[in-house]
């Protein structure tokens, strides 16, 4: 028998079967994956196996969220959000409850997954998402409510992934759902209309959260504030500079952004490279004495010096690409 909760008509219980009015596919509910004021997002079994569903008794939400995940498809080369699987109805004891299937994903959070790979991998999950979201922008989407919860890490390799895509907003609205600890005008430095430098404030926030799991309210000046919890934690000095410009607003696009977060996550590679071609040279052997100044013998030795370069080169390259690779293990 199934049953549900009058205070959540979105309320059932592991077991229930629910079949689609007009496209007859049936899912059966595992769990409950999360609840919000919009509905109900379960973990179900399909026909083509897991999947999640959300329900709500607002076919307007339903609708909507359906209308964004179909828009995340058309950005090629975005992985931010689950792919839709279907829009359906349910018909129940009388009435009806929209909802809509979609690709589960599976992964810890992204709080999760910082605190046992370490903070080192908070400037990588944030190039990953930078780079979605400028993708996203491009479309004239706008994400809104970017907060850790939202952002899955599914793989390997680890890939960040959102989850919930109820506050994406069209640019140049306002923004219909957030969070105050990721909201610029929480911390009276912008409004909440949807443009691209709303969402760049609440990816700085997000690298701020990813090193005080613990969030704290505002207290006195937003900004004075943010600078000193960012100058207070060894992991976020070397984004000072970044982090400062976006919570000012002063990037136009998270291309922008996600060059800036890249440079400074080169920055160890690049002056590792040096010092081992400094060390290189001062350990070089001294070259030998040229006796002959035959056309034959300078030929020798520019080809020698041809290769000699060449090999650094090859080394140099080797080494900065061994460091990345042993960077992102």
């Amino acid at each position: 028998m199934t049953r549900h909760s009058s205070k959540n008509p979105c309320k059932f219980p592991p077991g229930t079967i629910i079949t689609g009015k007009w496209h007859r596919q049936q899912y059966v509910l595992l769990k409950e994956l999360g609840t919000g004021a919009n509905g109900t997002v379960y973990l179900v079994k399909g026909r083509q196996g897991h999947a999640a569903l959300k329900m709500s008794p607002d076919s307007v939400t339903i609708t909507s969220e359906a209308n964004v995940l179909k828009a995340f498809a058309k950005v090629q080369g975005s992985v931010l959000g689950p792919s839709l699987i279907e829009v359906d109805d349910w018909a129940i004891k009388g009435h009806t409850i929209p909802f809509y299937v979609m690709e589960y994903i599976e992964g810890p959070d992204l709080l999760s997954f910082i605190k046992v790979k370490g903070p080192s991998w908070a400037g990588i999950m944030m190039i990953q998402l930078l780079d979605d979201l400028d993708k996203l922008h491009e479309k004239g989407w706008i994400f809104g409510d970017l907060k850790p919860e939202n952002l899955i890490v599914a793989g390997p390799p680890p890939r960040i992934r959102c989850i919930d895509v109820g506050g994406t907003t069209m640019e140049g609205r306002a923004i219909k759902e957030f969070t105050e600890f990721f909201d610029r005008g929480y911390w009276g430095m912008g409004t909440r209309k949807a443009e691209p430098s709303y969402d760049l404030f609440a990816a700085a926030m997000v690298m701020i959260n990813m090193h005080y799991p613990a969030r704290f309210a505002k207290n006195g000046s937003g900004y004075r504030q943010l600078t000193d919890c960012i100058e207070a934690k060894s992991g976020l000095v070397p984004y000072g500079n970044v982090l400062a410009k976006a919570l000012k607003g002063e990037y136009s696009s998270a291309r922008n952004m996600r060059t800036d977060m890249m440079a400074v996550l080169n920055a160890p590679a690049r002056t590792e490279s040096r010092q081992k071609r400094r060390s290189a040279k001062r350990h070089a052997p001294a070259p030998l004495p040229v006796h002959s100044r035959s056309t034959g013998k300078r030929q020798g030795k520019k080809s020698g010096s041809f290769f000699e370069t060449s090999a650094i080169v090859l080394l140099t390259a080797i080494l900065y690409a061994a460091y990345m690779y042993g960077y992102l293990l």
